[in-house]
């Protein structure tokens, strides 16, 4: 079995690439960056609507900034960091990764989601 430290690697690397590419170029400004299709096609905002711009406020220390853009990303963060060190770790902590692919869990993040949907799109945040 290879080992999985190549990937980590590229893993880093991309993951650095692409905060330098968000760092660099602001999503509002610069017409490359891919439009949601959801908000295109109805109008509506998607849950992850403004997170492009909201990482790049995020990269350029603008927190209020990027809370504005979308709240729920940066609630986020944290949980997905956590999703990211349980998958690293998931022959050391097959318990922290059996806990986070919960079914109550997955139901509870999913509900989240939902709610967050219709609240932005029925307050305009």
């Amino acid at each position: 079995m290879t080992s999985p430290r190549p990937l980590y690697i590229i893993g880093v690397a991309v993951a650095a690439v692409l905060a330098a590419v968000y760092f660099m170029f602001d999503p509002a400004g610069s017409g490359w960056f891919p439009r949601c299709p959801f908000l295109t096609l109805t109008g509506l905002q998607c849950p992850g609507c403004g997170s492009q711009r909201a990482i790049h406020a995020l990269l350029r220390g603008d927190i209020a900034g990027a809370w504005r853009l979308n709240a729920l990303l940066l609630i986020e963060l944290p949980f997905m960091g956590l999703l990211a060190v349980a998958w690293i770790m998931r022959r050391r902590r097959p318990r922290l990764r059996a806990i986070l692919n919960s079914g109550p869990l997955i139901l509870t993040v999913t509900t989240i989601i939902i709610i967050w949907t219709i609240v932005r799109n029925i307050a305009h945040i």
